[in-house]
This record gives structure tokens, sequence and C-alpha cells, in this order.
């Protein structure tokens, strides 16, 4: 098996390769490839154990991605993944059942149901590289990934409910909000716990390849210790990825350059790896669906297809409408606010207000919201129609809903009817191939149709981008200027002329002008100074912006993502500085 698994491996990562050379959606084209190879006579089945699978791929794959999301535009986008990733699933969940319990009523009712609770979380994988590709404005993007880092929670906790019902517990209504309410605190508790010993060891460790490797392992941990308390392992991942994503511009640039391409590589490994799986998967399919119920088995995998492909737009245009709805009763409860502070300070409501307004400029420190950034924290973003139907139509499944059901035999404590989870494991397959197939093949064209483009979104990105860097510029100067004197008092009055040139050069620096190196290099010369001060100098004008874009972000008047933009190229300033440092033996 371990050799079967390695080939699986590099077939994988050679087809996923070749997909990204071709410019091509790797996913689906793993998938495809795997199906043809399943159907040759001299290829095994490859069997894995449902906990193992989930168990290895799942952390890493979450932790990735809420490492790579921003946390604020999360926040901003909560309304929407609150309704996609908590209410979405519960009604797909319920669909599902009750028409899979009509069609066949001898799984039961909590069986069922529990075969909608396995295949309602998609999956963003698929969708997320799709959209990447073809340049998906980033509030379309942050809503589907957003949904995918807590679908699963939902998902897997309902999974849980009916698992025990299946097996012969007695569970409660108010039980299962328990669970449900237990499994998410525990879990983001545990995460965030997990999160500041890590993000206290890249602030203490000056190496690399030390926090690198603590990064890769701890995942593991918070998802293992959260699922054996009971807690969402999901959610602790997800809580642990964001607070070390959000404290990413406090650690030291070599940190940040490592996370990147060695999270990537995480990714691209196990995402091949998962979407080879589910092709291959395809003979045991076939065998089970005609070996178990049947036609009826058939009927329920379509039926069941159908359902989760109808509810998601009708949920996605529906909750959207409501969200609209609540937004402006909120809004006109926030301006009887302003109007009774206005018309009267002192009332106790108006001094309520200024207190959470005090606080909160308080937390912001160095500056301050403007008014559009103050209204982005009231106000959802806004999906326009064709946006709503890219979203609606991103219901691709994938690891979660196949781990699950591979997972089945040990969940229900093999207490189910004989062949029922056949039954299950096999619909959930054809929901998952199902989705990939006929949504992912066909996104792209709709995307494209469509005209959904973040070209507007690019345009104000390279508006914030320039802006942002002028007002950095600009603090960088001013601490020059406060450190000219301290300059004057440790050189002398002879290093003026080679600080005014280091000045002029790291302005020519930060534009990315050419000869930068040799304005440095005159610097240092004019002002007959150690190259080791020049250093100093410039790592605390880096230092300066750096802290001036994370103030304007904080306060959200710069987007995390075009912070993180401006701090890549810092970062490759300063490992320009340390290469020249150390090539010159310094």
């Amino acid at each position: 098996m371990g050799v079967e698994l390695f080939y699986v491996l590099v077939g994988s990562v050679a087809v996923a390769a070749f997909a990204r050379w071709r410019g091509w959606p790797a996913p689906l084209l793993v998938t495809a490839v795997a199906l043809v190879v399943s159907l040759l006579p001299f290829v095994p089945e490859v069997e894995i154990d449902g906990h193992l699978l989930l168990n290895l791929t799942l952390p890493p794959l979450l932790y990735s991605a809420a490492l790579d999301s921003s946390f604020l535009s999360f926040k901003y986008s909560l309304p929407h993944i609150r309704r996609l990733g908590i209410g979405l699933v519960l009604v797909t969940a319920v669909a599902v059942g009750l028409v899979a319990w009509w069609i066949m009523p001898e799984l039961g009712l909590a069986g069922a149901l529990l075969l909608g609770a396995i295949v309602g979380p998609p999956d963003a994988v698929s969708a997320a590289s799709i959209g990447r590709k073809l340049g998906l404005p980033r509030r379309v993007m942050n809503v589907m990934s957003g949904e995918s880092l807590i679908n699963d929670a939902t998902s897997l906790t309902l999974v849980r409910v009916f698992a025990a019902i299946v097996a012969g517990a007695t569970v409660t209504v108010w039980q299962g909000i328990w669970e449900f309410v237990l499994a998410v605190g525990l879990g983001v508790g545990i995460g965030l716990v997990f999160g500041i010993v890590l993000h206290q060891l890249r602030m203490r460790f000056d190496d690399a390849t030390v926090t690198g490797t603590f990064g890769l392992l701890m995942p593991f941990g918070a998802y293992a210790i959260a699922e054996h308390l009971h807690g969402s392992g999901v959610l602790a991942v997800v809580a642990m990825g964001f607070y070390v994503g959000y404290h990413a511009p406090r650690t030291a640039y070599t940190t940040r350059q490592q996370d990147t391409p060695l999270w990537h590589s995480v990714d691209f490994l196990l995402e091949s790896f998962v979407f080879a799986y589910v092709g291959l998967q395809l003979p045991t399919v076939i065998a089970e669906l005609s070996s178990t119920s049947g036609s009826r088995t058939i009927l329920i995998a379509i039926a069941v297809l159908l359902v989760v492909i109808v509810v998601r737009p009708i949920f996605v245009f529906a909750s959207y409408a409501w969200g609209q709805l609540w937004q402006r009763m909120r809004l006109m409860r926030f301006k009887h606010a302003a109007e009774e502070y206005r018309a009267n300070p002192d009332s106790p409501r108006a001094r309520a207000i200024r207190r959470r307004k005090e606080r909160a400029l308080a937390r912001l420190g160095g500056a301050t919201p403007t008014r559009e950034a103050l209204r982005r924290r009231v106000v959802e973003p806004v999906l326009s129609r064709r946006e709503r139907v890219v979203i609606s139509w991103a219901g691709m499944r994938g690891v979660v809903t196949l781990a699950m059901a591979a997972a089945l035999p040990d969940l229900t404590e093999h207490r189910m009817v004989d062949g029922h989870v056949e039954v299950l494991v096999a619909v959930a397959f054809v929901v998952t191939v199902g989705t990939l197939l006929l949504q992912g093949l066909t996104l792209t064209p709709l995307i494209r149709g469509l005209g959904v483009t973040a070209e507007a979104e690019r345009r104000s990105d390279e508006a914030e981008v320039a802006r942002m860097r002028k007002l950095s510029r600009d603090a960088g100067l001013e601490y020059l200027r406060e450190q000219q004197q301290q300059w004057i008092d440790r050189h002398g009055e002879d290093s003026v002329e080679g600080f005014k040139r280091f000045a002029r050069a790291m302005v020519r620096v930060e534009r990315g002008a050419d000869n930068a190196d040799r304005d440095l290099e005159a610097a240092q010369k004019a002002g007959a100074v150690g190259y080791d001060d020049l250093v100093e100098l410039s790592k605390g004008w880096l230092a300066v912006r750096r802290r001036v874009l994370l103030d304007e972000c904080r306060a959200g008047n710069l987007s995390e993502e075009v912070m993180r933009e401006l701090f890549v190229a810092m970062d490759a300033e300063e490992l320009a500085l340390d290469t020249r440092s150390f090539l010159r033996g310094e």
C-alpha cells in the first residue's frame, strides 16, 4: 500500500504540474485522469481509512487557507459567510435528508439526515483556483473562501450528532445545539492558544527553519486536541491560522518569506492527492451501486446531486435579500442613534456611543479610520446579481465529504443496517464527482460569459498602492529627518553629505530605481562611515514604513491584501540589504 500511495502522489503531482503549465484547472484534470486510470484492469484499488484521510489532509489545508486569508476581509464579509457556512449547510442537510428518506424510508430519518450532513459542505479548493486564475473580485473570493473555512465545522458537528443517533444514542435538539456551541467554543479557544504560542515562537526565534517546522506540526496538534476534547478541530485550525496570519506583519521578514512557498507546496501536494483519490474511487462506487440497493441507490444519488445543486442558488439569493433587509433596519437604528447623539451629546445613549467610539479609536493606535472605513464596519459587502450567480454555482464537493463518507463505519460504530452504509458512501462519491465535473467544468465559461472580473478593483488597488507608497515614504523621510541630528552627533559634520545621499538612495530603492546600490556606496564614501551604520538606518526606515501601513490597515483605510503586497516589496528590500551585507562579509 505504501508503494501504491507513493505512485498516486507522484502521478497526481505530475498531472497537476502539467495542468498549471498549460493554464488549466488542476483539480479537474487530476480528477479526470484518475478516473481514466481507475478503469484500467491492472490498476489496484486504493483504500485509505477515512479518519486517516481527514486527519492528514484537513488540518494543513485549512490552516494554509486561513493563514493566506485576510482576517479583516473575513470579518467584513462575515454576514455572507455566516449565512452560507452555517445556514446553507443546515438547509442542505435537511433538504437532502427529506428527499433521501422519501426515496428509501428504510434508511431512517437520522440516516437520511446523516447523508445530508455529509454532502452539505462545498469545498472551495477547485472554485478558488478557478477564481484566482480568472481574476474574480476579492469580495467574491472572500465569501467563497470564508464559507469553506467554517462550513466544515457545521457539517462535522451535524455528522457526529446524526451518527450518534444512528448508532443508538438518544440525542435531543437541545443536546445537539449544546454540542455545536461546545464545539465552536472549545475549537476557537484551543486554536487561539496554539496561535498565540506559535506567534510567540515566531517572534522570539530568528530561525525561519525552526519556526516553519513548528508551523507545519502545530495545526495537527490543534486539530487533534480539539477533536479529543469534543471541540471543533476545523475551527481550532482556522482560528490558529487567522491569528498567526493577522500578526504575521510583526514577525521577521524571513519568516514571512518562507511561509508562502512552504504552504503553497503543501497545498499543491495534498490537493493533488485528494482529487486523484476522488477519481480512483470510481470502480468502487460503481461496484457498490450495483451490489447494494440497485436502482434506488442510483435514484437517490441523482436526486441528491440535483438537490445540492438547486438548493444553493435558491438559498444564496434568498439569504442575500434577507441580509439586505436586515441591514437596512440596522442602518436605520444607527441613523436614529446618530441623530440623538447630535441633538443631545450628554444623553445616556449618546455617552455610551461616545465611549464605544473612544475605545475603538484607542485600539486602532496610530491611524484614524476614514468615513468609508467606518462604513465598511457596518455595511456588509454588496454582491451584484452576476456575482451571486457565480457563488451559487461554486458548490463543488471535495475532501471533507469524501473523508466523512469513508469514515462512516467507524462514526456509526458499525451499527447501521447492512448495505445502508454502502448506499451513503456511494451517494457521497457520486455527488462529489458529479459536482466537480458538472459545476467545475462549467464554472469557467460561466464566469467569462457573465463578465465577472476584478478590473475596477485592480484600478482601485493601484490607486491605493500609490497613495500608501507616498504615505509610507513621507513617514520614512520624516524618520530620516529626525535621525539626521543624531547621525551628525555620532559621526560629525563631515557626515552630512553622506547622510543626504543615503536618504536619496533610500527613496530610489523604494521606487525601484536603477543604480540604487551605487548611490549607497557613494553615500558611504561621502559620509566616511561604516556600512553597518547605513544598514541600521535602512532597517529603521523600513520599520517606520511598515508601521504606517500596518496602522492604516488596522484602521480599515487599507485592505489587508494590498498591505501584504506592499510588505512583500519591503521584505525584498530588506533581503537585498542583508544579502549585500553578507557579500561584503559584515
